[in-house]
């Protein structure tokens, strides 16, 4: 076994590798980049390496610096958590050749099933039911179309280089198939430099179901049980939960599938076999080859610690044990608790966090890398933290989930703990009957309710959070006492502290997070958003009708659509592809 290892990540995954290579007695090596210096999983490890600016390409995706700093620390292992490089065959290679230890499965596994073609194809040699759809890649508009018509509407067209919901678009009509081909090639070739794409039969509501795999590099392969993912908004999870609510027989199938699919390409590591459930049928829908975000709900069912037993494997040992060792217990829920609207088509937000005070108790963890003062910047993703709970029993971790999120306290930017805890209260969450569009069109109808002031006490997203956002006197809030009782009051007009003598001027800014989009008025079309310009869609001088997409803004690891409030002419275009814009900067003024 190696005794140090550098951690080419940040945030909660850091975090979380660095307490178990703590507890095996292994030293850890952190990077950072410049907006990083203060983040906790730095202060943690044994020591720290500065990479570079904070843009990823510079920083955490910078292989030659990683390289060096791990020969300058003296680092023998690397772990690469998830994001970033962790599905990186030529970053793993790297790695090996280097004389380090790769923390993963082997680069010819990654190949394998980085490439989602590739992948399809290899799990149809090996007798895995695939999701009806073509193994061969996507031409041009007329191959979208033909597609079409041989497997069926709606087509969703998909990256072949990635995941994530990145580079997957749906067309519902034919007329949709040449723009859904287009805008899933931009979106393929900005994430991951690949605009390849395919196409396969896109299933309406289905579960989405993953199985945690485990294996080691002597030929043993287990599994850990089946998550379900279904709850999700921009084809990205929000609520993960194990053990998947599915008929047995899909169950015993996947769960066969799931391992001779890890055999056939001689995995060696963990990494869950993603599925799509439908009635009675389950489809292999991709492999991520690498440790997961929602790991943490499999290891609160079985009890294994999944970061220890990748470090044992990679290090050469053997599991030690057989499936039959691996014992399922309770439920277990993990809810993402991320710095965005759900009210605004989950915006990102990032921001501040001036409160921050976690919930605790009998089967409550959380993973999470922040702090009062910790800042979500819009250079990463928007995630603050893991919430996950275990009970006995399905309905008791539903409950349990409902009153950690009435005690998790976050303040100064938006989060999804208001969605998290009416979700707890859906009629499809409560029964398990949910599906992949269960999440967005549920948040659609309790927002658009709530923006009306017709949403009931039972759905209405705040109602329940009030307590917990504000325990500590949130913005807006303050505490009263009457008759020997304490209330808390929210001040809907609340009047800006001024020190005697300060002008109005002076007085400090209100947050800027709060739960409204900017207004597009007038002739400029604007950002909502920090971000970066990743298409024009019109040019000066081209006529442009109301809703029609006029630029493409990347936030916080999302695509986000700016489309024109008005119908009429672009007389100016103010910014570039490429450009940095702020939150209500002009992009196109339409007159």
């Amino acid at each position: 076994m190696f005794d140090k290892i550098l951690i080419a990540n940040r945030g909660e995954i850091a975090v979380r590798i660095i307490r178990t290579a703590r507890e095996m007695g292994l030293q850890t090596v952190a990077v950072y980049s410049e907006i990083d210096r203060d983040a906790l999983h730095v202060r943690m490890a044994d020591e720290a390496y500065l990479l570079g600016p904070a843009a990823p390409s510079q920083s955490y995706l910078n292989v030659p610096k990683l390289l060096d700093i791990a020969k300058r620390s003296g680092a023998q292992a690397v772990h690469p958590g998830y994001g970033f490089l962790a599905e990186n065959a030529g970053f793993a290679r790297d790695v090996i050749s280097a004389g380090l230890v790769w923390i993963g499965p082997h680069p010819g596994a990654i190949d394998a099933m980085g490439d989602k073609v590739r992948a399809r194809q290899t799990m149809v040699k090996a007798g895995v039911p695939v999701v009806p759809g073509g193994t061969e890649a996507i031409a041009d508009a007329a191959g979208a179309r033909e597609a079409a018509k041989q497997y069926g509407l709606p087509l969703a067209l998909k990256a072949s280089g990635g995941g994530g919901g990145k580079g997957l678009k749906v067309a519902r009509t034919l007329d949709e198939v040449e723009s859904a081909l287009t805008t899933a090639q931009r979106e393929a070739e900005a994430y991951f430099k690949n605009g390849t794409i395919y196409a396969e039969r896109y299933l309406e509501n289905p579960k989405h179901v993953e199985l945690q795999i485990l294996a080691d590099k002597h030929g043993t392969v287990l599994h850990v049980g089946e998550r379900d993912c279904s709850l999700q908004r921009r084809h990205q999870k929000l609520w993960e939960e194990a053990p998947a609510t599915i008929p047995e027989k899909v169950r015993k199938g996947m769960r066969e599938a799931g391992v001779r699919a890890a055999q056939a390409i001689g995995y060696d590591s963990v990494g869950p076999i993603e599925c799509l459930v439908s009635g009675s049928e389950f489809y292999f829908l991709e492999m991520n080859t690498r440790i997961q975000v929602e790991h943490t709900v499999s290891e609160m069912i079985s009890g294994l610690d999944l970061i220890r037993e990748q470090i044992r494997v990679a290090a050469g040992e053997k599991l030690g044990y057989t499936q039959s060792a691996v014992e399922f217990r309770g439920h277990a829920i993990e809810g993402r608790v991320n710095a965005e609207d759900p009210s605004q088509n989950f915006r990102p937000a990032p921001g501040t966090v001036t409160t921050y005070r976690e919930p605790a108790g009998l089967g409550v963890r959380i993973d999470s890398a922040a702090y009062p003062g910790f800042t979500v910047t819009p250079d990463y993703d928007s995630m603050i933290a893991k919430l996950v709970v275990w009970a006995p029993t399905r309905d008791e971790a539903i409950a349990r989930l409902r009153r950690a999120i009435d005690e998790y306290a976050i303040g100064g930017v938006p989060t999804t703990l208001p969605l998290l805890r009416a979700l707890c209260d859906h009629g499809p969450v409560r029964d398990a009957s949910y599906g992949t569009a269960t999440l967005e069109a549920f948040a659609a109808g309790l927002y658009a309710e709530a923006s009306t002031g017709s949403a009931g006490p039972s759905t209405a997203p705040s109602t329940a959070l009030t307590r917990a956002k504000d325990d500590d006197g949130g913005e807006g809030v303050i505490r009263v006492e009457v008759n020997d009782k304490l209330y808390r009051v929210r001040l809907v007009d609340l009047p800006v502290p001024q020190q005697r003598g300060a002008s109005k001027a002076a007085a400090p800014p209100r947050m800027a997070h709060k739960k409204k989009a900017v207004a597009q008025s007038g002739d400029d079309v604007v950002s909502p958003m920090h971000g970066a310009v990743v298409e024009l869609g019109v040019k000066e001088g081209d006529a442009v009708e109301s809703g029609q997409v006029i630029a493409v803004i990347e936030a916080m690891k999302m695509m986000n659509e700016i489309r024109a409030h008005k119908s009429g002419t672009a007389k100016i275009i103010h910014v570039k592809a490429g450009d940095t814009v702020e939150a209500a900067s002009p992009l196109v003024s339409i007159a």
